[in-house]
Formats: C-alpha cells, sequence, structure tokens
C-alpha cells in the first residue's frame, strides 16, 4: 500500500493523533497504552515473585511486599484486563465487521481514552502518595484507615469507570444503529454478539463500583458510618456492594476473550462455527446470570445458609453457557482442517487454560470445599487461570490475528510460535505450583511463609521468568514487524467477516463503498466463490 492512503499516515503529526476521532487511531493509541501498563503490572509481579524465594525477607520490606501485590492487581485489573479487548479490540475492529465508517459517537470514543489516560495518572499517582497496600478490592475496614495513597487510587478506579460506561454506551449505539445492509443480527460476528454482551455490563454494573467508591472516599473523608461498625456502619456492606459490581466485571473481562476465539477458532480450522446462535445466546446468558452470583465471594463471611446455598446453585448455572461456548469451539475443530498459526496457538491455550480455570472453579463454587480454600493460593492460582488464561491470552490471539489488518505487516511467524510456546509452559509453571500449595493451606499476600512451601515457591518464580522471557521475544517480533515496508495482504488468514475485505491497513474511513453482506461470517465457501 502506498504511503499516505491509509489511517496511519494520512495525517501526520501528535497533534492529529491526540485530537482524532477515528476509532482505528483511538484503537492504536488504547493498544499502546494497555501495552504499558501491561509492563509496569508485570514488573510488579516479577517483584513480588522474587520476594517469595525465601521463606524470609528476600529483597524488600513486608510493606514494601504489601505495596507490590496491591499494586500488580490494581494496574492488570483496571488498566490492563477490563479495557484490554473491548478498548482496543473492539475499538479497532467491531466498526470494520459492522462496515461502519465509525463509531456511532466518535467525539465521545476519543473522551472514554483520555479519561482511561486521567484515571491511569491517578492510579500512579498513588504510588507516590503514600502507597496503597489493601489489596486491589479495597476492603474495609482497612480502606478507610489506610495511609493517604488509598484516596488516588480508589479516585482512579472511579474515573476509570466513566471510560468503561462510554465505550459501552458507543458499541451498544453502534451495534444497533450503523450495521451495513443485508448485515442482520444473525449474520453478525459472534466478536460482535461478545462485544455487545460486554457493553450491556459495562453499562448497567460499572455505576454500581462508581456509587460504592465515592461512598468509600465519603467514609474516609468525613466518617459518616457506612463502613465503619464503630458508627454504626457494616464493613461486609462494602463487600456486597463491590462483588455486585466485580463478579459481573469478571465477565468484561473474559466475554471479550471469549469472542475472540469465535473468530480465530472457525478461520484457522477452516469450517463454519458450531453452533452459532447458542454461542450467541450464551453471550447474553452469561451476561444476565453473572449479575447473580457475587455472593461465593462470600461463603465465609456469615451469610445465612440458605444464601450460600443458593448462590453456590447460581454459580454452578453461569457455567454452563461457558461450557456451551467451549464444547462449540471443539465441534468446529473436529475434523477441520487446523493451521497451527501463532493465533490458532492462543487459541488452543486459552481452550486448555479456561477450562482449568473454569472446572476450579467448581471447587470454589461448592461451599464445603470453599470454606477450606478461601483466602489460600488455590484462589490465586484459579483467579489467574481464568484471567490470565483467559483474556490475556485471548488477547494475545486476537492482537496477533489482527495485527496484520492493524498495522500492515506480517510479524515473524516463527518467534511467534516460540512465544506461544514459551508463555504456556511459563504460565503453567507459575500458577499450577500454586494450585498444590493452596490445597495444602498456603494462605495467600503472606509475606513470610513456611520452609515446606519454598521449592513450590521457588518453581513459581522460575515460571514467571520463562513468562516474562515469552512476553519480550513477543515484544521484539512485533516491533521488528513495523520497521517492515507495509507487506500485509488485505486477507492473510482467509477470514469471511467484512474487515478482511478492507485493505490492511484500512483507509480513514474503512471502506471505499458501503459494502452489502451477502453471506454470513463463516460462510468460506461463499467467500471461494466470490473470489
Amino acid at each position: 500500500m502506498a504511503e499516505g492512503t491509509n489511517y496511519l499516515t494520512e495525517t501526520r503529526g501528535l497533534k492529529s493523533w491526540l485530537f482524532t476521532v477515528d476509532h482505528k487511531r483511538i484503537g492504536v493509541m488504547y493498544f499502546w497504552s494497555i501495552m504499558t501498563a501491561l509492563f509496569l503490572g508485570g514488573v510488579f509481579a516479577m517483584l513480588v515473585r522474587i520476594e517469595l524465594l525465601t521463606p524470609r525477607q528476600t529483597i524488600m520490606s513486608a510493606e514494601t511486599y504489601n505495596r507490590m501485590f496491591t499494586l500488580h492487581g490494581a494496574v492488570m485489573v483496571f488498566l490492563v484486563l477490563i479495557p484490554s479487548i473491548a478498548a482496543t479490540l473492539g475499538n479497532f475492529v467491531l466498526p470494520l465487521m459492522l462496515g461502519a465508517k465509525d463509531v456511532a459517537f466518535p467525539r465521545l470514543n476519543l473522551a472514554s481514552y483520555w479519561i482511561y489516560v486521567a484515571g491511569a495518572l491517578f492510579g500512579l499517582y498513588s504510588m507516590i502518595a503514600g502507597g496503597i497496600e489493601t489489596g486491589w478490592t479495597f476492603y474495609t475496614p482497612y480502606s478507610t484507615s489506610a495511609g493517604g495513597g488509598v484516596t488516588p487510587m480508589v479516585l482512579a478506579a472511579f474515573i476509570l469507570g466513566f471510560s468503561s460506561i462510554f465505550t459501552g454506551i458507543n458499541f451498544i449505539a453502534t451495534i444497533h444503529k450503523l450495521r451495513a445492509p443485508g448485515l442482520t443480527w444473525f449474520k453478525m460476528p459472534l466478536f460482535v454478539w461478545g462485544m455487545y454482551a460486554t457493553s450491556i455490563i459495562q453499562v448497567l454494573a460499572t455505576p454500581i463500583l462508581g456509587i460504592t467508591l465515592i461512598l468509600l472516599l465519603m467514609e474516609r473523608m468525613f466518617q459518616i458510618g457506612i463502613f465503619d461498625a464503630r458508627l454504626g456502619g457494616d464493613p461486609l456492606l462494602f463487600q456486597h456492594f463491590f462483588w455486585f459490581y466485580s463478579h459481573p466485571v469478571v465477565y468484561i473481562m473474559i466475554l471479550p476473550g471469549m469472542a475472540i476465539m469465535s473468530e480465530v477458532i472457525p478461520v484457522f480450522s477452516r469450517k463454519t462455527i458450531f453452533g452459532y446462535k447458542a454461542i450467541a445466546f450464551s453471550s447474553i446468558a452469561i451476561a444476565v446470570v453473572g449479575f447473580f452470583v457475587w455472593g461465593h465471594h462470600m461463603f465465609v463471611s456469615g451469610q445465612s445458609p440458605l444464601a450460600g446455598a443458593i448462590f453456590s446453585f447460581l454459580t454452578f448455572l453461569v457455567a454452563i453457557p461457558s461450557a456451551i461456548k467451549v464444547f462449540n469451539w471443539l465441534a468446529t475443530m473436529y475434523k477441520g482442517s487446523i493451521s497451527l498459526e501463532a493465533p490458532m496457538l492462543y487459541a488452543i491455550s486459552f481452550l486448555l487454560l479456561f477450562a482449568i480455570g473454569g472446572l476450579t472453579g467448581l471447587f470454589l463454587g461448592s461451599i464445603a470445599t470453599d470454606v477450606h480454600l478461601h483466602d489460600t493460593y488455590f484462589v490465586v492460582a484459579h483467579f489467574h487461570f481464568v484471567m490470565f488464561g483467559g483474556t490475556v491470552i485471548a488477547f494475545l490471539a486476537g492482537i496477533h490475528y489482527w495485527w496484520p489488518k492493524m498495522f500492515g505487516r506480517m510479524y515473524s511467524e516463527k518467534w511467534a510460535r516460540v512465544s506461544a510456546v514459551l508463555v504456556f509452559v511459563g504460565f503453567n509453571l507459575t500458577f499450577i505450583p500454586q494450585f498444590i500449595m493452596g490445597s495444602r493451606g498456603m494462605p495467600r499476600r503472606y509475606y513470610n511463609y513456611l520452609p515446606q512451601f519454598q521449592p513450590m515457591h521457588v518453581a513459581s518464580t522460575i515460571g514467571s521468568w520463562v513468562l516474562g522471557l515469552g512476553f519480550l521475544i513477543m515484544a521484539g517480533y512485533l516491533f521488528a514487524s513495523l520497521r517492515k515496508p507495509y507487506d500485509a495482504p488485505s486477507n492473510p488468514w482467509g477470514g469471511a467477516t467484512l474487515e478482511w475485505e478492507t485493505a490492511s491497513p484500512p483507509i480513514t474511513h474503512n471502506f471505499e463503498t458501503t459494502p452489502a453482506v451477502t453471506h454470513g461470517p463463516y460462510d468460506y465457501a461463499a467467500l471461494r466463490s466470490d473470489a
């Protein structure tokens, strides 16, 4: 593609990026911002793992350790996991998949990005405002009495919520109003269905977090007795509010990852997706049922046996639509002509890791076993298998899948496969020992531990180094690809969705003419006949 004819080069200069309303440029800015946050969160995680090499102090004090794991959790959840797929790939790909020129509200889209940046800066400011030691959940009563760094971090999470809400509103309006002619609801790619379900949760659940955080700030500043038992408040009320948002937010993180799987797996299996409607409706089912399972985080909080039984039942119930997706993806792969390029390697990794995360969640959804496993390293491992093994691995699959479309360059497939293997091996070596430690009673977040757990902590730390090496190699070949001339064809993987009908990278307004949809998103036979 000639210089000056795509969205990357049509207008130049920093100002043209900072004030752009082009959804593709906004998606790219989100991408680099989130990658920066991922690097910081990874550094904090590495420091925590190095400290845990020995049962006593290794490289930092107990106070610094508390701050490191809190920063790791807060940065990864609020700055990486929640916005990663929706804000980056959703912004870039969703209008292209719909045959639209942009999102419904381009200026609101730009505002959502700058709100994200403002929230990130407030969060990082907490590091120099006294630090934060509460954990990323900000549990009371600790968060109402801890040091000054809690206030800017809580304010950061509050600000970031507006970015999430604005993005959700934009996507819902875009999906309803800007679909290309012929693109009916059941001809939409499943990525769009996943983003639609995610947006519903963003719009409905995020205000609950905002109210909760404002109440926490008021409690800290004015001691009005909402969560403070000395003033007639209830510290458990914070947990109910927080998890009523934060369990749906798990699906804000994982539903977009599932949506990516529904694009990558059929393309690299060369088969029409199995059970299109079942996968589409399961996304909506997850969005709905996910609002009613928050109490399984509080089985040991003293809630009534009846409430515990209901929440346990709902926890098992919400696993059903997720299982529907997994079985349909496997059925899609069955007897398919599977091609093991990097996106498919990450997709297979997702299936394995998310399955482990989901199955270990059944132990935590059962009251009897949760009493033993609650607040142990088993929970840490389960959470990371779902969030990293689900969201981050799917994000990597999506980045590799759409990288040629986003930047017009092909990366080194050989190094991409090496990196995918290292990430998979390193991740399992990091977190499988934590399942064992947790089942044997090792509490999470402890600075010191019994010497009997040291071999598993050492294995976990070595695994984190292997995982880090995989990411360093990934950064190397992706950056190297950006130095090459544009060499990506418009449809390098043979996809049938609309974004592959544009140039790589796309022009500013996406399509030369408004596309008309004449076949389904996974109709490869129609694609071959058109060619």
